[in-house]
């Protein structure tokens, strides 16, 4: 291969960079960001960044002196990819001609319907999010977060700390059902409660009132939640739109087998947008975690470059972190079709827990707050089944 291109200039972009590099690659490699940041941690965004106690560069993702001998074309999105002339369409009207293509668009922060334009509202994905928001929880207030997953549950730990009035709106009767199961849920969140954040469950947004500044959340229910800041997080949608039309099969996100390989030649995906085929599983999911990003372009590289013939390894089981109110939550497997879950270490009443979900009796996940060296022994034993 003469050029190859990565699309996307985040943490999955620069993990297949690198990996090119170390497998090997010695030819043209061009990187195309929308953003005009060099590659950055996300997690912290959320956390330290919004608190003040990480700057901007302390999220730097290359470390002094890499040179991955790289052309930069930052600030530059992609809009289209022609699959028989293998060139990446750009915004500017430029492309991009490449033997290889690496998808690494990842995915966009969902908004709520009708807060376009209202000042006060905020998403928080990407750094010039968190820059905004940052600058408003400065002043503090009330702040009402839409969504009681990791990202809305991290940024009502973060403005808690800060001393900020804050309401959790959740629509599901238990948050965080969906990635760790009820029970689980359940303890996770109620952290909030534990440091006197308000959480409503079971309820759904109807709407935000405001003519030119939000200044409450209405509830579905009748409620009216009194607001000066409101942050949605709301889940997120793979960025794929560019790839409409392009012959690549797509289905929440872009589809790949266990290797990243997608239904055209010489393309592979990694990251938030690629929906990889899980053997554990038995169908395709997307894997929007940061060790994910980091570990899977390996594989993805080591296709394309050997176009395919390298019999694809087993990805190991997905993995996250989230840190909330001092307590260190880390999660590792698939807590969907497990038949039981049992706490072996720890009490749930104090936020120190050790839990491991089983199917048939076999250890499909595992849960730990608080408790690093036991998660990290069930972790290992997890990526060792089959």
């Amino acid at each position: 291969m003469r050029t190859v291109a990565v699309v996307g200039a985040s943490l999955a972009g620069l993990s297949a960079a690198r990996s090119l590099r170390k497998q090997g690659y010695d030819g043209r490699l061009v990187v195309i960001g929308d953003e005009l940041h060099r590659p950055y941690d996300r997690p912290p965004l959320s956390k330290e960044f919004l608190s003040g106690v990480l700057g901007e560069t302390d999220l730097a993702l290359e470390t002094d002196g890499e040179d991955l001998r790289a052309e930069w074309l930052l600030g530059t999105r992609a809009v289209g990819l022609d699959a028989r002339e293998r060139t990446v369409r750009l915004a500017d009207g430029g492309a991009v001609r490449a033997d290889g293509i690496v998808i690494a668009t990842g995915a966009a922060a969902r908004q709520l319907p009708g807060s376009e334009g209202l000042a006060g509202v905020h998403v928080l994905r990407t750094l010039d999010d968190a820059r905004a928001l940052r600058d408003e929880l400065a002043g503090g207030g009330r702040l009402v977060v839409i969504g009681g997953g990791f990202i809305g549950a991290e940024v009502a730990s973060t403005a808690s700390a800060l001393g900020l009035d804050v309401t959790v709106v959740e629509a599901a009767p238990t948050p965080l059902a969906g990635p760790l199961g009820e029970e689980m849920g359940r303890i996770v969140s109620a952290l909030h409660t534990d440091h006197g954040v308000r959480l409503l469950c079971g309820v759904g947004v109807k709407g935000l009132s405001g003519e030119t500044r939000v200044d409450a959340v209405l509830l579905e229910d009748g409620r009216t939640i009194p607001a000066d800041i409101v942050v949605v997080g709301v889940g997120a949608r793979p960025c794929v739109e560019w790839l409409e039309g392009s012959g690549i099969a797509l289905d929440n996100g872009v589809t790949c087998g266990v290797d990243g390989r997608t239904s055209l030649a010489g393309v592979v995906a990694v990251g938030d947008c690629a929906s990889w085929y899980d053997p554990r599983a038995g169908h395709h999911r997307r894997v929007e975690h940061w060790t994910g990003a980091q570990e899977r372009p390996a594989a993805a590289v080591a296709t394309l470059l050997a176009g395919g013939a390298v019999e694809p390894g087993v990805p190991r089981p997905p993995y996250f972190w989230s840190d909330q109110y001092g307590v260190k939550i880390q999660f590792a497997g698939h807590a969907a079709g497990a038949d039981s879950v049992t706490i072996e270490q720890g009490a749930a009443d104090d936020r120190d827990v050790l839990a491991v979900y089983r199917r048939a009796g076999h250890p499909v996940a595992v849960l730990g707050m608080n408790q690093p060296r036991l998660f990290t022994r069930w972790r290992k034993q997890l990526a060792a089944t089959p």
